[in-house]
């Protein structure tokens, strides 16, 4: 199998505060629109928020999110009004961490590995 392209896709309760979150507050930039759906880029990969669920939200339970800065990214969120759930904080796996939400509920880590962990060695 070749793998071409992936994204992540959620299924938010409310489209346009899923929206106005993604794109506005954390200011992910857009890569297609569709009736009904906004495509945005997530890094190297894409995240769909489209459709509706009435029953809570439906798609992964955390995004993993690496930022350059996860200590300056929590002070940004802070001021525009989103949740953190866990203040930035190195874990004993060396990576920095800060843990948001989004307007469902759904869980973020914004996470930033530090120059000289070993993640950024691994050659696999």
């Amino acid at each position: 199998m070749e793998v071409l392209s992936s994204r992540i896709l959620i299924r938010p309760r409310d489209p346009g505060t899923a929206w106005a979150f993604y794109g506005g507050t954390l200011g992910l930039a857009v890569a297609r629109e569709f009736p009904g759906g906004i495509v945005y880029f997530l890094g190297t990969g894409y995240l769909e928020v489209s459709g509706r669920s009435s029953d809570g939200p439906i798609g992964p339970d955390a995004l993993w999110v690496q930022v350059r800065d996860v200590a300056a990214a929590e002070q940004e969120l802070r001021g525009a009004g989103v949740t953190v759930t866990r203040e930035t904080r190195t874990e004993p796996w060396g990576l920095r961490e800060c843990w948001i939400t989004d307007p469902d509920g759904r869980a973020i880590v914004l996470v930033e590995v530090p120059p000289d962990h070993p993640i950024r060695k691994d050659l696999r």
